[in-house]
C-alpha cells in the first residue's frame, strides 16, 4: 500500500459516525442483516459488543458481520490494492458518492477529490467510513502529491488522442483519474497526466455515465492485477 497523504484537515473522513437530523436510523442500515448475538460471546476485539447485543443491519460483507468499523477498516488496510481514484469536483457532482462506493468495492488505496471539499455523498452509501479520502484545493496540489510519490496519473476521458484502456498496460501502482459527468476533465488536469484513456463504445452515446465509467476502469485494473 502507498504512503497516505499526511493527515490534516483536508482529510475528509472521520471515525466517528454521524447521523442526520432528519433521519432515526443510520443511510447504512439496509433491511437485511442478523439479529443480536446468539449464544456465547466470542472472544475476539474485532466485534463491536453494541452491534452483537443489538444486531448488525450495515451494508457490509458477511465476513464483518458485528465487526466495528474501525477493525473492518484495519482489515481492508491490510490487503488494500495500490491504486488510487482521483475525481475532480467543481460542481458538486452527484456521481462522486457512487464512484467512492465502487473504490470501496474494489479496495483502492485512497480516493482524492480534487477542488471543493464539500461532497455529494449520497451515492456513497456510508462506504466513506470504510474508505481513505482525502482532499486536495486545486489539480496543481494533487500533481505535486503524485510526484513526489512517483505515481502515474491516467486520466479518463474520451478526448482526441486517447487511448483504448482495453489495450493498455495498467501499473499497479497509478491513480485513476475521473472528470465531472458532462464537461469531463478540466484541460489542466489533462495537461498533466502521464497518460489519457478510453473506454472503447459501440452505442451512438457519446460517453457513458462518469460513475459507470469509474467502475468500469477499476474493474479493467482487478483484472490485469488480481489473480483468481
Amino acid at each position: 500500500m502507498t504512503e497516505q497523504p499526511e493527515a490534516s484537515p483536508e482529510r475528509t473522513t472521520s471515525p466517528e459516525r454521524t447521523t442526520s437530523p432528519e433521519r432515526t436510523t443510520s443511510p447504512e442500515q439496509t433491511t437485511h442483516g442478523v439479529g443480536p448475538w446468539a449464544g456465547e460471546r466470542p472472544d475476539d476485539p474485532r466485534f463491536d459488543p453494541k452491534l452483537l447485543d443489538e444486531g448488525d443491519t450495515r451494508n457490509v460483507i458477511d465476513r464483518y458481520r458485528y465487526w466495528s468499523m474501525e477493525a473492518i477498516v484495519a482489515d481492508i488496510d491490510a490487503h488494500r490494492h495500490p491504486f488510487h481514484v482521483a475525481i475532480e469536483n467543481w460542481q458538486h457532482d452527484l456521481n462522486i458518492g457512487s464512484i467512492v462506493r465502487s473504490a470501496n468495492a474494489f479496495a483502492a488505496d485512497t480516493v482524492h477529490i480534487i477542488g471543493r471539499r464539500r461532497w455529494n455523498k449520497r451515492g456513497a452509501m456510508v462506504t466513506d467510513r470504510y474508505q481513505h479520502v482525502v482532499n486536495h484545493p486545486d489539480v496543481e496540489t494533487f500533481i505535486a502529491w503524485t510526484r513526489e510519490r512517483g505515481i502515474p496519473v491516467l486520466a479518463i476521458d474520451n478526448v482526441d488522442g486517447s487511448v483504448p484502456i482495453e489495450t493498455y498496460d495498467l501499473p499497479a501502482e497509478c491513480v485513476l483519474l475521473f472528470g465531472q459527468e458532462g464537461p469531463g476533465l478540466s484541460p489542466e488536469a489533462i495537461a498533466a497526466s502521464d497518460a489519457v484513456l478510453e473506454i472503447v463504445q459501440f452505442g451512438s452515446t457519446r460517453s457513458i455515465n462518469a460513475s459507470a465509467a469509474a467502475a468500469v476502469v477499476m474493474h479493467a485494473w482487478v483484472l490485469q492485477h488480481v489473480k483468481f
